[in-house]
């Protein structure tokens, strides 16, 4: 499916501990249905994860391609389902995510994989998104991801992180060097200044400081 070859097998500190028990442990926390996934997000900004969607991509042809990279159980695929959305495709490194995906998804095409190595040719999707994944990547490492996930996107990229100015790191569970909050939107615009910010929102949280923003950036 893929033009290119790695040179090697890529392995990171973070892929180690979220393909393991750890990782494991947070896919049985965080929400499998749609249902309990927009409740958290009322719950969390006062507005459902259905409803930023359609905001920012309610437009979009339902018959796009559109890959979730760091797609974990399927449910914002699941999501976009809902929307009317038909050609969807998730890369998951958690092997336990993607056989949970395979039992609660239908019509969903979820593989195992890496965002370093995405195994499918160059734009080949017409989006390509994350939520939540790109802020489990190290600052010596990300521009690898932003990389693939340009590389794979014919027309549009999306995203959904924990915003900062700087790239900062945040304790995690006890952990350190496990997450990381930015501005991945601009992240992806230095790193390729052909990239157009086509819509950012951010999203406080109704309780605390915390921030989170959407973006959508397209190529030329």
């Amino acid at each position: 499916m893929k033009e290119r070859q790695s040179e090697k097998p890529y392995s990171t500190e973070q892929m180690s501990v979220w393909s393991g028990g750890f990782g494991k442990e947070y896919t049985d926390r965080n929400p499998q249905t749609v249902e309990e996934m927009n409740q958290l997000y009322q719950t969390s900004f006062g507005t459902t994860r259905t409803s930023m969607n359609e905001r920012f991509i309610g437009n979009l042809d339902r018959t796009a391609r559109i890959l979730e990279v760091g797609s974990n159980v399927g449910t914002q695929l699941q999501c976009l389902q809902d929307m009317g959305f038909k050609n969807l495709y998730g890369v998951e490194l958690q092997q336990y995510a993607v056989e949970l995906s395979k039992s609660r998804t239908k019509s969903i095409n979820i593989i195992q994989g890496s965002g370093f190595d995405i195994p499918f040719r160059s734009e080949y999707f017409d989006l390509v998104f994350t939520s939540g994944v790109l802020i489990h990547i190290s600052p010596e490492t990300i521009r690898g991801m932003l990389s693939e996930i340009y590389r794979c996107s014919k027309k549009l990229i999306w995203g959904f992180e924990y915003y900062a100015d700087a790239h900062t790191t945040v304790e995690y569970r006890g952990k350190d060097n496990l997450l990381w909050k930015g501005d991945f939107a601009k992240m992806f615009l230095d790193a390729y200044p052909q990239l157009k910010l086509v819509q950012q929102a951010k999203f406080k949280y109704l309780t605390g400081e915390n921030v989170d923003a959407m973006y959508l950036v397209s190529k030329p």
